[in-house]
């Protein structure tokens, strides 16, 4: 260890760690901190911000550097999905120094990847992929904990050319979104090359080179943005807001920048208003534990950043996960960092519109990470809180204007009874699930099945278009109505329309038959018998006339503009046909 650490001028660097559903990030954090905290998580997926310190002399252990590293350390957050990467904030900021993007090599990028290299992109965040799973590839050799050269040397000629294809096809990806990216062992300058790391997190083949280039670039590249307040007054946010036996209500806290100590003064920002109070205890996990684990704390006079550490203190009852701590030094203004903490909490308010669905979550930070993803999935929202949904809930969302609005999303909240019965007679959809893109999923579903059927409900109130001709020697009655045969040529010929020689209004079809049955419908190519009330054979209709159903203008265009994927080809045909000839009459018709 430097001197530059003794003297805890370089604080640890925050990293990270994004990806899609189910390519392997917690799992790469437990193996790297030697942990089981993926067995435990809802679906498989983290849907609550953790956060692990990895010291230097673990990672030198692991990577075997032919030098001595600089940094304190590595202090991984696991992040639930990459919305709540935007949640956790330094200074209106992201709060990460660098991130881990992980991708599994046989999958390649899935949505979720996509979004989260937008995110990074957006915050201008340095990032390298961990390209996992490499230990899935058919015909792999396993080496366990292995730098990448020694495991991808053991490997055959085929198997080490199907990695470097999944390589490719990732870096090729990765430049499709603007970014240039290689291998990393081939990447000259890691400012303008995104280093492509092959990983497994499962057998730790590569994990000591990627804890090499995340150590690297933070040291490289990040020097400034780690220079540490030693002795300045501590800032961060909170992490979870839990009950702690004999302590009482505590908060969990990463701290990105300065100092807490026991006694301070710290502003913390709750469901109202800040809160103001002072530290009784500050508890540590021990090294390579997860701050989420609920054993094992160690009580600490003294906590430097960055750290994640539990803090007790009176009045934190209404403290809110999502919000930022300040500490209040002895020079600072106490009335100026309340204030700073109210506008911070401002910001994490939720943007509301007059008609739209009702969010609830059991955290702040979940709060806001449903409402970004429902912002992106463009699903308003009328109100969001915390905690479980209530009847009072169920009523808000019951004055919902449109339908597909009269929805509670719930994410990982209970659903008290009342609010459940309530629900059933206001016709109020309630999701609830602990995994937030599944429930964006089911919301977006049912909108879409309910959109469907009340589209066709609409669709049997239009009239269809067809176009038919009167066939020779199938006169059956001349008038009164007259009873001719008729073929049908294209479209769905109904009965109780209007029919028309094109720009000439012909009659009523008043009925249709099949082989002497009555039908209310026939389609291209059939051959029926029609009665159309008005005309006399002969004389207004004669035998080889080329009729249409008469489309009201109002039906065609929203036949054209609203039904057209709920339409058939030959509807379709008969549809585009019928407004060309009308057009034909009139230039402006049904535009």
């Amino acid at each position: 260890m430097t001197e530059e650490n003794d003297d805890e001028s370089i604080r640890t660097p925050i990293v990270s760690v994004l990806g899609h559903v189910d390519h392997g990030k917690t799992t790469l954090l437990d193996k790297i901190r030697g942990s089981a905290v993926a067995s435990g998580e809802a679906g498989a997926i983290t849907q609550h911000i953790g956060s692990t310190v990895v010291p230097i002399e673990v990672i030198e252990d692991i990577c075997d550097p032919d030098e001595d590293f600089e940094l304190p350390g590595l202090l991984f957050i696991d992040t639930p999905g990459h919305h709540a990467f935007t949640t956790l904030r330094s200074r209106g900021g992201a709060l990460s120094d660098i991130a881990v993007l992980v991708v599994d090599v046989n999958d390649g990028f899935q949505p979720q990847t996509v979004e989260a290299v937008k995110i990074l992109d957006r915050t201008e965040t340095p990032f390298v992929v961990a390209a996992n799973k490499i230990d899935a590839l058919p015909g792999w050799k396993t080496k366990e904990d292995a730098p990448f050269p020694q495991t991808f040397g053991a490997q055959s000629d085929r198997v080490q050319n199907d990695l470097e294809n999944a390589v490719y096809e990732l870096i090729g990806d990765l430049h499709d979104h603007g970014f240039q990216a290689d291998r990393y062992d081939r990447v000259d300058d890691f400012r303008s090359t995104i280093g492509v790391v092959p990983i497994s997190a499962e057998t730790g083949e590569g994990i000591p080179d990627l804890l090499m280039v995340l150590v690297g670039l933070a040291q490289r590249f990040l020097k400034e943005s780690l220079e540490l307040r030693p002795d300045g007054p501590g800032e961060g946010t909170v992490i979870e807001v839990k009950d702690k036996r004999g302590l009482g209500t505590t908060v969990d806290v990463l701290l990105y920048d300065g100092v807490v100590e026991v006694g301070d003064t710290v502003v913390v920002g709750g469901q109202l208003n800040p809160i103001v109070t002072e530290v009784r205890a500050l508890l540590k996990p021990p090294e390579k534990v997860e701050i989420k684990e609920e054993d094992a704390f160690d009580r600490v006079e003294r906590v430097v950043a960055a750290e994640g550490v539990k803090v007790a203190a009176p009045e934190l009852d209404d403290a809110m996960a999502g919000a930022p701590f300040v500490v209040v030094g002895e020079d600072d203004d106490l009335d100026e960092a309340v204030e700073r903490v109210r506008s911070e909490m401002e910001e994490i308010g939720v943007e509301t519109a007059e008609d739209g669905v009702v969010v609830k979550a059991d955290t702040v930070g979940s709060v806001e990470a449903l409402a970004k993803a429902l912002d992106e999935a463009g699903v308003p929202i009328m109100t969001a809180s915390e905690g479980a949904v209530s009847r009072r809930d169920i009523v808000d969302a019951e004055t919902a204007n449109e339908q597909k609005y009269r929805a509670v999303i719930a994410f990982n909240v209970d659903v008290l009874d009342d609010a459940r019965e309530y629900a059933d007679e206001a016709l109020v959809e309630i999701f609830e699930g602990d995994v937030i893109y599944r429930l964006i999923e089911e919301y977006e579903d049912w909108v879409e099945g309910m959109e469907e059927e009340r589209a066709e409900k609409m669709l049997d109130s239009v009239v269809l278009p067809a176009k038919f001709r009167v066939m020779h020697d199938h006169v059956f009655r001349q008038s009164d109505p007259a009873v001719v045969g008729v073929r049908v040529l294209s479209g769905t010929l109904e009965r109780n329309v209007q029919v028309e020689r094109m720009g000439e209004t012909v009659g009523t079809l008043q009925g249709l038959q099949r082989q002497g049955e009555d039908i209310d419908t026939a389609e291209e190519g059939e051959e029926v018998s029609a009665a159309i009330d008005g005309p006399t054979v002969g004389r207004d209709l004669k035998e080889g006339d080329v009729l249409y159903t008469s489309v009201p203008e109002k039906h065609a265009k929203a036949l054209e503009q609203e039904f057209d994927d709920l339409l058939d080809d030959a509807t379709r045909e008969a549809l585009d046909e019928y407004l060309e000839e009308k057009r034909n009459v009139d230039p402006f018709w049904a535009k």
